[in-house]
């Protein structure tokens, strides 16, 4: 054995047994509440998540069981119809948004580096940071209930209903605007894990290798990665319809409904495998820890898995079969459909194989787990008849859409139960009441399917309406007594869990006895670095190791560059605390909360527009405050690559980071041209013309196209001043694409100006944001470039205050990032340009 590897046995290797002193560096004790607003650490950050997520279940199950109470007898006036539609949007918005995805990166947070022998995620501040997002965003949908009523268009928020001339009150708009906020969390997230995950694994832990949750995560964030991309798109449209007045969804016809629903379900699909998919890794964990057996087919249920992800962005116009689309693209889309179900199939039969081959212990989390795999089969298979053109005609708008729809998501909600349990005695340190835990999954089981099965019966029930026929009067009081079953059930969990947490038996290492995955091999719960030395899997078991290791490319590996330490030997490493991310988080909430005040571009008169103004200017002051502090302030974070990080070996974490970002600002950009290709075909291509004033003329975006490119050769430039050493070279050159930058800035403004001051017949008051689609259109796709052109300069501004001081003479790496960023700004121009000046 190499020198530092010990002999406790985990996944058929050695461990490390020791504990170990728990190194808390800069972290505040756990005890203190300084530790949980200024830590970075991935576990803490998954604690967060879990507990958060919890009390957004409750906030949605509230919701539903007051819906459930008015839907006890036909038109029962519990709640006020206008309040009755705000309870079933929020119970909606809730549980997928602020609910399901975030309890699964509860423990994707927690579990991921261990299970892949990472100290830490590669982005610890950006970690926290998409935390407090989600923490606040969740807490500004929280406020619109005291803003008139949040919004009440359902959780589809369909258009014209998400407009403000049905939705008017303010606390619509600041749904929306948490749905934004929250958005912004998951690219955050998104670039950080696929970051992690391609860069940061063990020697000897190939793709191959990586255990099953850990890939449902890996794809689940290459998923959120497109899909959130075209989400956040619509709800920046929608948020400049409802704050700016312009007019993509309430262009005339059809066109803005159906570019909605284009947008929302291209998004919307691939979500519910966003959503099932982490709960598919919880199960195929317990699956093999608890019947003691490989799961069966593996290779071919991790190839199903990624051919699911990939068709997930393939299927979305099944849910607009009743639109206007014609029939033989229904029928594409309904073969899609059908053809997303097989991979399914595969995956569902691997589980009952092994299953079947192996000798199942029936502990909570396994219940929970077979549980779920059951309801996903009935939710599957009623799917099916959505799939079908003709039947969907039948079933759209049904009571039997909201049980199929029930059946997946909270079947997903089942496994995450189990994997609560599964990773309580791992996350604690303690173990749970193993009765107790049965009588949740009884309860739950039994309230689930009293709940949710007689919709099926009484399908007919018309959807988010409160009214219906006596016939189905004893079915729908049989579904609100399972909904209190259903409840009921989560109390005795909570009761399960607090009680455990303090009196609860001390935990082991490994109290499972057949499982397999890294996190078991450490203590319970894991040191604040997690590992007692170097994971390794090259000898195709698992090592803890001392001393740098032999990275993939042959090379040592080092540790953000140092040599790898020993593990008893006190060490300054990476750090764990950084207030800034939740400063930024508190920034990014009082901005937003001051934009939803404004309607048709203007706030309101008096106090209260003067509340939102000064809230809209703080917020706006203080995130650029707390982003440059978090920039400048001293922050160690591992680096990488410890192993394996094939396909990117070559590339380093930030790098990597950029690119992921950018392909995510690929497809944002790449709706907002999509939508106005889309509006312009639906009012007529030729006709366009007539809607755009002659003054609009191609000279300001030539001038401007110059500019561009040129500030591109002038970071290119600041480059190789860097990598010369010579630091006024890059000054000037930083220093020139700062001052070409504000020219496209001031010359597109006069540009604007100009145009909102044309008076002619065919455009008496102008031509401003809101005066046609052609005109929103317009401003809304060269204002969103516009804020990206805002965002460089800052940055920009920042690397020049830098290099002045002598910075990135000895490292370029980050004028190097800025430049990627910077030259892709540019390419989007080289599109805008002809779109909008020329064609």
């Amino acid at each position: 054995m190499t020198d530092g590897e010990t002999d406790a046995q985990a996944d058929g290797g050695y461990a490390e047994t020791t504990h170990g002193a728990d190194h808390h560096h800069d972290l505040p004790d756990p005890g203190s509440v300084k530790r949980w607003l200024v830590t970075t650490n991935h576990k803490d950050v998954g604690v967060l998540y879990t507990v958060t997520a919890l009390f957004f279940l409750v906030f949605g199950g509230v919701l539903a069981l007051l819906m459930r109470l008015q839907l006890w007898t036909p038109g029962a006036n519990l709640l006020e119809p206008l309040q009755y539609n705000q309870a079933v949007s929020a119970h909606g918005l809730i549980m997928i948004f602020w609910f399901l995805s975030p309890f699964a990166f509860g423990f994707a947070n927690y579990v991921v580096p261990l299970q892949i022998g990472a100290k830490d995620l590669a982005f610890p501040r950006l970690n926290a940071l998409s935390y407090w997002l989600y923490l606040f965003s969740g807490i500004l949908l929280g406020v619109s209930f005291f803003q008139g009523g949040t919004f009440a268009g359902g959780w589809t928020m369909y258009a014209p209903l998400n407009l403000p001339v049905y939705t008017p009150n303010i606390g619509a708009s600041t749904a929306v605007l948490a749905l934004v906020m929250f958005t912004a969390s998951v690219t955050i997230g998104s670039v950080n894990f696929l970051t992690t995950m391609h860069r940061m694994r063990a020697e000897g832990l190939t793709l191959r290798r990586m255990p099953l949750f850990t890939w449902t995560i890996l794809l689940t964030t290459w998923m959120m990665l497109f899909a959130f991309a075209a989400l956040l798109a619509a709800l920046m449209i929608l948020s400049a319809d409802r704050l700016l007045g312009t007019q993509y969804f309430a262009a005339t016809g059809h066109a803005g409904s159906l570019l909605w629903a284009h947008l929302f379900w291209f998004f919307g699909h691939p979500e519910v495998y966003i959503v099932f998919f982490p709960a598919l890794g919880v199960m195929a964990e317990c699956f093999q820890t608890f019947t003691g057996r490989r799961l069966v087919g593996r290779k071919w249920f991790i190839a199903a898995m990624v051919l699911v992800a990939l068709q997930s962005f393939l299927v979305w116009m099944h849910h607009m079969f009743l639109t206007s689309i014609n029939l033989q693209i229904k029928t594409l889309f309904m073969a899609t459909t059908i053809g997303i179900s097989l991979p399914f199939d595969l995956m569902v039969f691997a589980l009952i194989y092994t299953t079947v081959k192996g000798r199942v212990r029936f502990t909570t989390p396994f219940l929970f787990s077979f549980g779920a795999l059951i309801l996903f089969i009935l939710g599957g298979i009623t799917g099916v008849f959505l799939g079908a053109v003709v039947l969907d005609y039948e079933f759209r708008g049904t009571y039997w859409v909201v049980a199929h729809f029930h059946y997946v998501m909270v079947g997903g909600v089942t496994a995450l139960v189990g994997g609560l349990y599964y990773w309580y005695p791992k996350m604690t340190g303690k173990m749970y009441d193993e009765f107790l835990g049965k009588v949740h999954f009884a309860l739950y089981f039994v309230g689930f399917n009293l709940l949710y099965f007689p919709m099926f019966v009484a399908w007919e029930t018309p959807r988010r309406d409160f009214v219906y026929p006596e016939a189905f009067v004893g079915w729908h009081q049989l579904a609100t007594v399972g909904g209190f079953v259903l409840g009921a059930s989560f109390l005795v969990m909570f009761y399960n869990l607090a009680v455990s947490l303090w009196t609860g038996d001390d935990a082991d290492d490994n109290p499972w006895e057949y499982s397999t995955t890294t996190e078991w091999a450490i203590p319970s719960p894991p040191p604040l670095e997690n590992f007692p030395g170097r994971p390794s899997f090259t000898s195709g078991t698992l090592e803890f190791r001392r001393g740098p290791g032999r990275a993939a490319d042959g090379g040592e590996l080092e540790a953000d560059g140092g040599a790898a330490l020993d593990a008893d030997a006190p060490e300054e490493s990476e750090s764990h605390a950084s207030i800034w991310p939740f400063a930024t988080g508190v920034a990014s909430f009082v901005l937003l909360l001051g934009l939803s005040g404004m309607q048709d571009a203007s706030y309101p008169a008096g106090l209260e527009g003067g509340f939102y103004v000064a809230a809209t200017l703080g917020g706006l002051g203080g995130g650029l405050w707390t982003l440059v502090r978090m920039a400048s302030e001293e922050f160690h974070a591992l680096t990488g690559p410890f192993g394996e990080s094939w396909p990117f070996e070559g590339v380093e974490n930030t790098k990597l980071g950029v690119w992921i970002f950018l392909a995510s600002d690929v497809v944002l950009f790449g709706a907002f041209i999509g939508s106005y290709a889309f509006i312009r075909v639906a009012e007529g291509w030729t006709d366009w013309h007539h809607l755009i004033p002659e003054a609009h003329v191609p000279l300001p975006g030539l001038i401007n196209t110059y500019l561009l490119l040129t500030s591109s050769f002038t970071v290119v430039l600041a480059l190789v001043a860097a990598e010369k050493g010579s630091r006024w070279g890059l000054v000037g050159s930083l220093t020139t694409t700062f001052v070409l930058g504000v020219a496209f800035l001031v010359n597109k403004a006069l540009e604007w100006l100009h145009l909102f001051h044309v008076h002619t017949e065919a455009f008496p008051q102008g031509w401003d944001i809101g005066t046609n689609v052609a005109s929103s259109t317009f401003y809304l796709t060269t204002g969103l470039h516009g804020l990206h052109v805002v965002a460089g300069l800052v940055v920009t501004l920042y690397l020049i205050v830098r290099a002045w001081n002598g910075a990135y003479l000895d490292d370029d790496r980050p004028v190097e990032y800025f430049g990627l960023y910077w030259h892709f700004v540019d390419i989007v121009w080289l599109f805008l340009f002809p779109l909008f000046y020329i064609l």
